[in-house]
């Protein structure tokens, strides 16, 4: 399977930018990783105004060009950290950028790091308890032709520890996607899928946290399509705080049994229609995903985990497919970005009701002046120059009350 059809689309390969995702101060905001579609400019993280009661709101404040073309603009965190400093993952050039968010108004790049030793193209970053941040790294050296691996890296983005995916019992094929981390049972899941669609994968990996030992590879079923357990890539930890959800991108849901254990096994329990299924979102005991045969987001109710419940879908445009979402850190909100089509170049913003898991857009989140909602990345001007049009790509909600 390609990464670029299934996380940002072919235009973004033929021309290769970038877009970020971002913090807060003294606000509510939301900061997009995005590329530029000529490839020639910088690739750059624009803060939006996200307050609702804001006469700016919907507004691209300001910008932070990284001073590099073509790294394509990928994942950022999930949840903006406290400290005020982001990571954002340029795929295509293998470099990660820190964002200094301190000053929504007037964001910078501190700094940037490429490989960890041997391993290459870090993918996601989740924050540890004490602060440090652990990376997926898709593969060894640039040939992608060995798995990558889990490395633990300080703040400032400095290699702390390296623990390769290989599996020692023979899992063929596994190239370190997305994780979360499980601090009550000291545990760390993994997942697997190739951006560069070399072969299909089909295993999580379960680690614990406190040494970042290599505890079990897990190869997911197939499930009744037969393709549900292809290319594993989010794990989600519900609301009890110990129970880890994965999705796949062919929309197959699982849950992880016996995750303190010594012997855990994945479980199918839910498939969502057969589209593309990305990023997903826990809000309270609802499991929210993208789904591109929607084309939306499907909210479960998760309360029995083993036995999910459609409660609502948000259905968009037909010519609107997701990508990537984030859920904001009162839980009601969710940036939809990274999409395809029409969301090519553009940001979403939908609203969920905690209660009852109900999903509606937010027709004021809105260029000004704009016939249709959202914050379109299709233009000639930026705070930073005129750069043209950009791709959108992961986007974070910032803390509230400036507490970074």
């Amino acid at each position: 399977m390609n990464w670029i059809t299934r996380s940002v689309s072919a235009t973004l390969l033929a021309s290769v930018p970038a877009l970020a995702a971002a913090p807060a101060a003294k606000g509510d905001y939301l900061f997009v990783w995005a590329t530029d579609v000529g490839a020639k400019k910088s690739d750059f993280l624009a803060v939006i105004d996200a307050d609702a009661s804001s006469s700016r709101y919907g507004e691209v404040i300001a910008t932070a060009p990284t001073g590099v073309p073509l790294s394509i603009a990928h994942h950022t965190e999930h949840v903006m950290p406290k400290g005020g400093v982001l990571f954002a993952n340029g795929f295509g050039a293998g470099q990660t950028f820190l964002f200094d968010l301190h000053d929504p108004m007037h964001p910078k790049v501190t700094s940037s790091f490429h490989g960890a030793g041997d391993f290459m193209h870090p993918h996601s970053f989740v924050r540890e308890p004490n602060g440090n941040v652990l990376a997926t790294y898709q593969m060894r050296g640039h040939d992608n032709n060995q798995p990558g691996a889990l490395v633990e890296l300080s703040p400032q983005g400095k290699v702390l520890r390296i623990t390769p995916a290989a599996d020692p019992n023979g899992e063929p094929f596994i190239r370190p996607y997305s994780l979360a981390i499980v601090p009550k049972l000291n545990r760390v899941v993994t997942t697997s899928a190739d951006m560069h669609g070399k072969e299909v994968s089909h295993s999580v990996q379960v680690w614990r946290l406190s040494d970042l030992k290599l505890l079990k590879t897990v190869r997911l079923p197939a499930g009744p399509r037969g393709t549900e357990g292809d290319d594993p890539a989010e794990p989600r930890v519900l609301e009890d705080g110990r129970t880890v959800a994965v999705s796949t991108f062919n929309c197959g849901i699982f849950i992880l049994d016996g995750l303190a254990g010594a012997a855990p096994t994945a479980k199918l329990v839910s498939t969502l229609p057969e589209g593309e299924c990305a990023l997903p979102v826990v809000a309270g005991r609802y499991w929210i995903a993208t789904d591109t045969s929607v084309p939306g987001l499907v909210s479960l109710d998760m309360s029995d985990p083993h036995k999910p419940r459609e409660v609502a879908r948000l259905v968009l445009a037909k010519d609107q497919r997701p990508h990537w979402i984030s859920l904001a850190p009162d839980g009601k909100r969710i940036v939809i970005s990274g999409g395809k089509d029409a969301l090519e170049t553009r940001v979403l913003m939908a609203r969920v009701d905690r209660s009852t898991g109900q999903l509606e857009l937010d027709g004021s989140f809105r260029d000004k002046g704009a016939a249709e909602p959202g914050v379109s990345f299709d233009r000639k001007s930026w705070p930073h120059g005129n750069t043209g049009r950009a791709l959108p790509h992961g986007a974070v909600f910032s803390l509230p009350g400036g507490d970074h």
